[in-house]
């Protein structure tokens, strides 16, 4: 359920923060890889931190879901009608939020790969679910870096149209991916009986099957828009 929470949080953050965040993007990616790098060497001891400052940063940062929830927004806000209120509302700053996001799931990435790693791969025997989950997470970085560089407007203004799109439609593979690692690092602990892995894998297999549903939906609207009127395919903006 904190998920959830953080989900909503982000949400309302972002919505009332729209002017800021579009006015100064760099101010804001400067601050997130602050705070990401501020994170990482109190992990590693460089610098000491307060008690509930490591743990807010362990939730939001090391376990991935404040990008998670990030890159849900983003995700969402393509999902949405394209007349409906919240996307004309945050579509000005969804390449932003997805750098944000991008530099913020570094955070989870580098301390992951400094601890949480050599761990399991020194136990000798890993969990297949665990083996899957860390090979989906290669594939993720991978898209990561693409959609992250291309999401930046200095680089999509040099780009064509017809290739920045097809390079953006990966965004679909990355947020499917994204649940695959999710669920297969949290489903040992729930099949363990653990609480709060299955409260975790009910919370995003509900976000994320609720964005594949409203997806579907905009999707065959539109296809239905199309045959009624070819002329409307002309007319479409970038995939979201």
């Amino acid at each position: 359920m904190t998920f959830l929470i953080v989900l909503a949080c982000t949400a309302a953050v972002v919505f009332l923060l729209k002017p800021a965040i579009k006015k100064a993007p760099a101010a804001w990616y400067v601050s997130a890889g602050i705070l990401m790098v501020l994170y990482v060497a109190g992990l590693q001891g460089w610098l000491p931190l307060p008690a509930p400052v490591r743990s807010a940063l362990f939730l939001l940062l090391q376990k991935g879901t404040l990008a998670v929830a990030l890159f849900a927004v983003v995700m969402f806000i393509g999902a949405l009608p394209r007349d409906s209120g919240p996307r004309k509302h945050l579509m000005p700053i969804r390449a932003e939020l997805s750098v944000i996001a991008c530099i913020l799931v570094c955070g989870h990435i580098v301390a992951y790969c400094l601890s949480y790693v050599p761990r399991v791969m020194g136990a000798g025997s890993v969990n297949p679910f665990v083996a899957v989950g860390l090979a989906v997470a290669a594939a993720i970085t991978v898209l990561l870096v693409v959609l992250g560089v291309t999401s930046f407007n200095s680089v999509k203004a040099r780009m064509s149209k017809q290739i920045w799109v097809k390079m953006q439609k990966w965004a679909y593979v990355f947020f499917g991916l994204t649940y695959v690692h999710v669920l297969a690092m949290l489903l040992p602990s729930a099949l363990g009986g653990g609480a709060a892995a299955v409260q975790s894998v009910a919370a995003y297999t509900v976000v994320f099957g609720a964005y594949a549903v409203l997806r579907v939906a905009r999707a065959k609207r539109e296809s239905e828009g199309c045959i009624k009127d070819p002329r409307s395919q002309a007319r479409q903006g970038t995939a979201s």
